[in-house]
């Protein structure tokens, strides 16, 4: 198997990894020549070398644009230089077991906000002044102005409010997670996106070089032919 050995860790890798500096983004050549001085545009490296810088710029685009990288942009960048999946990490956390008490306070938030409890609470009060102010004639249990009932609802209110308060506050933090997944996924696509470009720039400059190559190739061989018939003319 034919071998090249590497400009940058002086090794040998396959001749099918070989890249040429020419071919190199201008970003990521500079990055390599930032801790490699003595590379040049004549020199080459393995496509393997290629991405560890490749994975480098991400980290310093990442860096530059957001700061001190937090432990989600980590993840992310860890994600995109080990080519895993996001959504498996994602959908890998485990769902937090619910106490006895979320799951009363979910409970009273999804009746307490329902139409069956605002119609069955107004039946419950209608027939409850039915009760006391036509039947009894005003002078049952609760009679006008109503006091025991107005407790009651002013009672119903102060326990119920902190109960539903309770229920919004987790919903809130499901929202603020499902939003870092978003972000996470987001993030990850832009940037899998910018070494898609990267990889595209650099396929059609590699092309462009092979092509100016094969030029090269056959202008030296018409120029040997035309060496060989001018004597003869």
């Amino acid at each position: 198997m034919k071998t090249f050995l590497s400009d940058i860790s002086k090794k040998e890798f396959p001749v099918s990894e070989k890249v040429s500096a020419q071919t190199i983004r201008h970003s990521i050549l500079t990055l390599i020549q930032k801790e490699n001085p003595n590379f040049s545009h004549d020199s080459y490296l393995s496509l393997s070398e290629l991405n560890n810088y490749r994975d480098k710029a991400v980290a310093d685009y990442l860096i530059k644009e957001v700061g001190e990288l937090t432990e989600l942009e980590k993840t992310v960048l860890s994600s995109v230089t080990k080519n895993n999946t996001l959504t498996d990490k994602i959908s890998g956390d485990k769902k937090k077991k619910l106490s006895t008490g979320q799951k009363v306070a979910d409970k009273v938030a999804a009746f307490g906000g329902s139409w069956t409890f605002i119609i069955s609470f107004g039946v419950f009060i209608i027939i409850w002044i039915a009760i006391n102010f036509f039947w009894l004639i005003n002078k049952g249990f609760d009679p006008y102005p109503f006091i025991l009932l107005n407790l009651i609802l002013s009672c119903l209110a102060a326990l119920q409010a902190p109960v539903i308060m309770m229920s919004q506050n987790r919903q809130e933090e499901k929202d603020r997670e499902r939003a870092k997944k978003d972000y996470m996924i987001n993030l990850k696509s832009e940037l899998e996106i910018r070494a898609l470009h990267e990889k595209i720039d650099h396929f059609i400059m590699n092309q462009q070089q092979e092509l100016l190559d094969l030029q090269k190739t056959q202008i030296d061989m018409m120029n040997d032919i035309l060496r060989r018939v001018g004597p003869q003319n």
